[in-house]
């Protein structure tokens, strides 16, 4: 299923200039696609601000989200890597920024186990730490 929601929402920088600004770039394939609203992305600056980088799931990943009804239209999945990683607060250095966008649905809690499952794969995080290509990324969510 993820690999499904990631179909044409992966992209690679070489780097951004602050780790809000890597959400914003993160989020902005979900905004053409009418996924989510120009409020989720603020939202979820706003959790960080408020909240830390609790969004740093594991080294280098971030998980960006905020609350469903501040802006999600469908469910959504985006990717963003960065080539040269950006600073989260409290010095959480992070290089792969996904947004997810999640209506309550039963899509979302499956999207959620295998999200799960990715992350817990030590192997799968680093290889998608350190993928070149967008192709090298989706393997790894197959």
């Amino acid at each position: 299923m993820i690999a499904k929601y990631l179909v044409g929402n992966i992209s690679i920088l070489d780097k951004t200039g602050s780790w809000d600004e890597s959400i914003v770039s993160a989020s902005q394939v979900l905004l053409d696609k009418k996924i989510i609203k120009e409020s989720y992305v603020q939202a979820m600056i706003d959790n960080v601000n408020k909240n830390g980088s609790y969004m740093v799931i594991v080294p280098q990943i971030a998980l960006a989200h905020a609350r469903e009804d501040k802006g999600v239209l469908k469910t959504g999945l985006s990717l963003l890597k960065l080539n040269r990683p950006v600073m989260f607060p409290e010095e959480k250095l992070v290089s792969v920024i996904m947004v997810l966008a999640a209506r309550e649905e039963k899509n979302h809690l499956e999207l959620m186990s295998e999200l799960a499952d990715i992350f817990i794969d030590d192997k799968k995080v680093k290889n998608i730490r350190l993928s070149l290509s967008i192709e090298a990324i989706q393997e790894q969510f197959r």
